[in-house]
């Protein structure tokens, strides 16, 4: 397997809250990465300091064999990480269409000169970004849905369209955090359809999931957090069996988030 993704020993700390201690782990190419943990373990920080959000207090993430920038949240995207959040942050007031075309836009060259003048190239990158957004609405499965203005849609083609619009950047990487979360069954088959889709034209998805049956159902490996230390990272059937993971997801005591 070729190793994609990197993180070495990162930590991250929050005033007296040690949130994330030493993880380490590595996503290869081609594979549906899935990390879970109690609610507070640390994995949408993680995540967050992955995608430039934090910065962390100590470690490196290697992408492609290069170090990571930290706090650079733009620079990330443009290596070819992209993102969905667990709040979705959709652009309420504009369209479908212009989300995914402004997912789109960190991937054209004109500059502020083209847009000014609207020249031949500027005009033609437009109009290519345009096809390039109906594509990734139709590829999600809401296209009828273009000039839909984001807060009129259903929450499950808002996740949709999220989707999308981080699809639009070009990714290397996908990183869900929690997309399946207020889905009921049939939407959550659906969106298991289609991360199986995205993983087989070639992005590699990283997936924080609370929904257990879904991620040991669709990821190749699982990460689990607890605490912000990581307890197990294996195969869904041996994490499963893990008696570590199976007493942090049952046994007392309090999660800090």
């Amino acid at each position: 397997m070729i190793s994609l993704l990197e993180a070495r020993n990162i930590g991250k700390r929050f005033g007296g809250l040690q949130a994330l201690t030493d993880v380490s782990l590595t996503i290869n190419k081609g594979e549906v990465y899935g990390l879970i943990g109690p609610n507070g373990a640390g994995k949408t920080t993680f995540f967050n300091v992955l995608t430039g959000a934090y910065v962390p207090d100590g470690g490196e993430f290697v992408f492609n064999g290069s170090e990571l920038p930290s706090g650079k949240p733009h620079k990330i995207v443009g290596r070819g990480i992209a993102r969905t959040f667990q709040n979705i942050r959709l652009f309420k007031e504009l369209t479908a269409l212009e989300n995914v075309m402004a997912g789109h836009h960190i991937r054209t060259k004109a500059g502020i000169w083209g847009i000014l003048t609207q020249n031949r190239f500027t005009r033609e990158e437009e109009r290519l970004t345009t096809e390039r957004a109906y594509e990734m609405l139709r590829y999600v499965g809401i296209e009828r849905f273009a000039e839909t203005v984001s807060k009129n849609l259903s929450y499950g083609d808002q996740r949709r369209l999220e989707i999308a619009r981080a699809l639009a950047t070009e990714p290397q990487l996908l990183a869900l955090d929690e997309p399946a979360a207020g889905m009921n069954a049939t939407e959550t088959g659906q969106l298991k359809t289609l991360i199986e889709q995205i993983r087989h034209d070639g992005v590699t998805v990283m997936l924080i999931e609370h929904d257990v049956k879904l991620v040991m159902g669709l990821c190749d490996r699982v990460a689990v957090l607890d605490f912000g230390r990581k307890i197990a990272e294996d195969v869904p059937a041996e994490v499963q069996r893990n008696e570590a993971v199976i007493n942090a997801y049952l046994g007392g005591g309090k999660h800090a988030h």
